[in-house]
């Protein structure tokens, strides 16, 4: 069967794929033949793109927060540490990635670390998404009630334990880990094992995250427009902040259902379908692309859609062009992803 860039000539009846370490485990025994072609190219180019971007994106993000904001307020503890475990899950993307390519060639103790710390950084990016909802949540609906909640020193202690979480998650896992045939993959013994796996993490990694932060995003837009709907003249500012957040929100929400939701299908349908992985290989090898690409989807969104982080990355890559003397408290009036003002007169949200 040719599955580009390799030839992977099965000689059983084929296990499902994982979705932690985001790769698939094959059967047990195969073996590689070189066959790289125009797709394998380009898909090597591809990851090589979604490497660079991640790492370089969110290494700014990390700057930016550490330089300019200095981690004042609960929201950029949040978005630090999920800009830290995006950017780490991007290191072991090219090894990863390689097994598209050629056998695995680092090692088995190698083999365990690469996927231990994949894993973690994986779990530990969707937990900081799904805190950063809740905080948004607390902000707008009833700041002064959750002030003590969202203090930088409560954000940095949850975001301890949400890494904390992330190890607890994959350590069930870890043991498994092993680099065989070629393949660095978990080993489980059974099908069964493997589909326990697969739900464990799924509902772990996406389902319960996901469902968390559309409940709260969309208590926190029906608490935006019902506050909107009680101002009785909101001003243009409101306006403008209303339609940015809005945008922001179901921006993070569709991307990441875009981009990891196809993943964890493909995963099922092949669990399901044993013959379905070695007919779709490309497909399949394209769906692990677009989970990785999550990690350097964030930076993207917060140029595109937030003032104050196009003010950050705007004061770190060209220096020579200063910002609004105000940037600094541009945070608490500007940022969609961080706080809004509807109408002074009406509402203030709090300051992040």
């Amino acid at each position: 069967m040719d599955i580009n860039p390799v030839t992977w000539v099965t000689m059983e009846a084929s296990t499902p794929t994982h979705p932690d370490s985001n790769h698939s485990f094959l059967e047990e025994h195969f073996h590689f033949e070189k066959n790289i072609d125009s797709f394998g190219i380009t898909l090597a180019f591809l990851y090589l793109v979604v490497c660079i971007v991640g790492l370089a994106g969110n290494c700014l993000v990390i700057t930016a927060i550490l330089k300019l904001d200095k981690m004042s307020s609960s929201t950029t503890v949040y978005l630090f540490n999920l800009a830290l475990a995006d950017g780490l899950f991007m290191v072991g993307l090219p090894f990863i990635a390689s097994q598209f390519f050629q056998e695995w060639v680092f090692g088995n103790m190698a083999c365990k670390v690469v996927m231990f710390l994949d894993g973690i950084n994986q779990f530990t990016s969707v937990f900081c998404l799904t805190a950063i909802s809740i905080d948004r949540y607390m902000a707008l609906t009833n700041p002064l009630r959750f002030a003590s909640w969202r203090t930088p020193r409560c954000a940095k202690v949850v975001s301890m334990t949400l890494w904390f979480l992330s190890f607890l998650t994959i350590l069930p896992m870890a043991y498994h880990f092993t680099a065989h045939h070629g393949l660095c993959s978990p080993d489980f013994p059974t099908d069964t094992w493997s589909l326990g796996v697969l739900s464990y993490t799924f509902v772990i990694g996406f389902a319960l995250p996901y469902s968390m932060m559309t409940i709260s995003y969309t208590a926190m837009l029906v608490s935006l427009w019902s506050k909107h709907n009680h101002c009785s003249s909101p001003n243009d500012e409101g306006r403008r902040l209303e339609k940015q957040i809005t945008k922001m929100v179901v921006a993070v929400v569709v991307v990441f259902g875009i981009c990891w939701l196809p993943f964890y299908f493909v995963n099922f349908l092949s669990w399901s379908q044993k013959t379905f992985f070695f007919t779709y290989a490309r497909a399949y090898e394209l769906v692990v692309l677009l989970s990785y690409s999550w990690s350097c989807a964030n930076p993207i969104l917060y140029a595109c859609l937030s003032d104050t982080f196009r003010n950050h990355f705007r004061t770190l890559l060209c220096p020579g062009v200063k910002s609004s003397s105000s940037m600094q408290s541009s945070v608490d009036r500007n940022d969609p992803n961080v706080t809004c003002v509807l109408d002074l007169q009406c509402v203030t949200f709090s300051n992040i």
